[in-house]
């Protein structure tokens, strides 16, 4: 089994890198968007909460928030119960981005898997996608 778990892992990887590659990210950097991932999966935070999640220190999370500001990307709101806290959130315009590059991406994917994959084998990787979910979520 342990054959399988390394093909799954660079099966996996390549996959990620070239779903990745599908959609320009512009100027942000892959910190700035798994920052962006945590905010549009988890809502607003603060840099702290940001800053642990991502393991870095509060003062590098607020630098990436900042430059996430200026891009438009993220805005703040005084925190409900700390005034001294901002809660960072993602603009519209991020959400209309993320969308856009969400589709883009399963868009391709779904080209690719008609264009490389038999009917039979696309519907081996449809009852795999719960199997592979619960082992991301583990």
């Amino acid at each position: 089994m342990s054959v399988a778990a390394a093909d799954l892992r660079i099966a996996i990887g390549k996959l990620r890198r070239r779903l990745r590659d599908e959609v320009s990210l512009g100027d942000l950097t892959w910190s700035q968007v798994a920052v962006l991932g945590h905010l549009e999966r988890d809502g607003p935070a603060t840099v702290t909460a940001l800053a642990q999640v991502e393991g870095v220190r509060p003062q590098s999370m607020g630098a990436t928030i900042g430059a996430l500001e200026a891009a438009g990307m993220v805005s703040g709101a005084s925190h409900p119960t700390d005034g001294r806290q901002t809660l960072w959130s993602l603009t519209q315009r991020c959400r209309d981005l993320v969308k856009v590059s969400r589709a883009a991406r399963e868009d391709w994917l779904l080209r690719t898997i008609r264009a490389q994959l038999t009917p039979e084998e696309q519907d081996v990787l449809a009852k795999a996608a719960p199997l592979l979910k619960r082992i991301a979520e583990a």
